[in-house]
């Protein structure tokens, strides 16, 4: 009940440890802000006001749900009318009411002027000059016609014709429209309204034209390059288009060598349409995947200057697009700011030399062909310091190996007879008789040494 009584707000069951409440303001943000809900402010007495919404997917409202649109997103577009009845004057002649979505500061503010009395003359005007040729009395700004007349100035007569014949004069074919709707049926004629821009105009029969609907571009009616006329653009010359935005004019697509787009595509709307799709840039003169300059003509060139290259047996029928001037040095060829647009070449020929040559089109588109005549050949190698530095580099490594070989001999050495002096350090040696020898010495005893003689 509360939430009925606060408007734009929202209700939501908070759990007993508050763990929830993240979630319940993200739902209520987001519950208040898919919706736009419009209020006005207190209405002057005797005047109502009604709305009607058109929302997204097709959903429209009235009365009090007129007043509101529900699940919106940002960019979606809604609209509202608005209608404003006096049923009385108020006690004021003027009066103001304010309307605005709920939670947004921006707001409309309508002005209401109240006429409750008509600026008419005390008596009207009998066969007044105002009401063709005196055929009504002019009272309260306008024509009451004597009997038999009709029309807003009563130029028109009953016996002629009758309203609905007047009408079908004012539909164009099976239109139910009357006068296209934008303007009124007078005596089987259409008057067309008039338009707060008085230099926007209905124009035609049935009022069926205008000098304002036709396409635009940059902002512009025709692109203010033509004048509408019936809804449909006629272009200043050298315009085209349904808007005129189509220019005729070639000179942005000339290229530098004075051909439309290179001779690689054509001029439309003032901008180049490559036919090559291997070319681009604004005047298709841009090729990624072709050869530069230089080397699309290396060959030409060469067998141009000096009668030799892989075009030699075929170069008059294949190179003959350009002129060819020899110079004796590279100070000869041309610079840039001399010839425009210029490519310095530097090419190998078939000999393994070099050759110098620039490569330039004139306004005319005729190629020329500058070239230093005399290719700069590589000198031989001179063989004596080469041998002689052979031989002393193979002498000088086998110097080097035998020091090498000398040196690790001597470390080897030296490790030997190290390790000799240690093991002849640690030898223990005994005194011991050889067990195969035999001394040369024997003793023998006499068993009759000693005895007495005659025992």
């Amino acid at each position: 009940e509360l939430k009925n009584l606060i408007p734009k707000s929202a209700v939501g069951t908070l759990s007993a440890n508050s763990s929830n409440v993240i979630q319940l303001i993200i739902d209520a943000y987001n519950s208040l802000s898919s919706e736009v809900i419009l209020e006005n402010s207190k209405l002057p007495e005797g005047v109502t006001i009604n709305y009607k919404s058109y929302c997204k997917n097709g959903v429209n409202g009235t009365g009090e749900n007129g007043r509101k649109c529900s699940n919106i997103s940002i960019g979606d577009e809604v609209q509202f009318e608005i209608s404003i009845t006096a049923n009385k004057c108020p006690n004021k002649n003027s009066e103001t009411i304010k309307i605005k979505p709920l939670g947004f500061t921006e707001e409309v503010e309508i002005i209401l002027q109240f006429i409750c009395e008509c600026e008419c003359q005390g008596e009207g005007i009998p066969a007044s000059p105002k009401c063709h040729d005196g055929n009504g009395t002019f009272e309260c700004g306008a024509c009451r016609c004597n009997e038999g007349r009709v029309g807003r100035h009563c130029e028109c007569s009953t016996d002629e014709v009758n309203s609905e014949d007047m009408d079908a004069y004012c539909r164009k074919e099976n239109s139910s429209e009357i006068c296209s709707n934008n303007g009124e049926c007078v005596c089987g004629q259409c008057v067309c309204r008039k338009r707060d821009n008085t230099n926007e105009i209905y124009s035609g029969k049935f009022c069926e034209c205008d000098n304002f609907n036709c396409d635009r571009s940059n902002g512009l009616i025709c692109g203010g390059n033509g004048v509408c006329k019936c809804r449909v653009c006629e272009c200043n010359p050298n315009y085209t288009g349904s808007a005129c935005d189509c220019s005729l004019d070639t000179t942005s697509c000339l290229a530098v060598n004075g051909q439309i787009c290179n001779g690689r595509g054509v001029c439309e709307c003032g901008a180049c349409k490559c036919t090559d799709p291997k070319f681009q840039g604004p005047t298709c003169e841009m090729c990624q995947t072709c050869l530069g300059v230089c080397a699309e003509h290396k060959e030409c060139v060469q067998c141009r200057a000096f009668n030799k290259g892989e075009k030699k047996d075929t170069c008059a029928q294949e190179c003959s697009h350009f002129n060819v001037t020899k110079v004796e040095n590279r100070d000869r060829l041309p610079q840039p700011g001399q010839v425009d647009p210029l490519s310095h070449c530097k090419e190998k020929d078939v000999d393994d030399c070099w050759f110098y040559f620039t490569y330039s089109v004139s306004g005319s588109s005729e190629a020329t062909v500058h070239v230093v005549e005399a290719p700069e050949c590589p000198t031989g190698p001179d063989i004596i310091p080469i041998v002689a530095g052979v031989v002393a580099g193979i002498v000088l490594i086998g110097l080097a190996l035998l020091l090498i070989w000398k040196l690790l001999m001597i470390i080897h050495d030296r490790r030997e007879f190290a390790k000799f002096e240690k093991e002849k350090m640690n030898a223990k040696w005994d005194t011991q008789e050889n067990p195969i020898y035999k001394s040369p010495i024997n003793n023998f005893k006499n068993p009759n040494y000693g005895r007495k003689a005659g025992l």
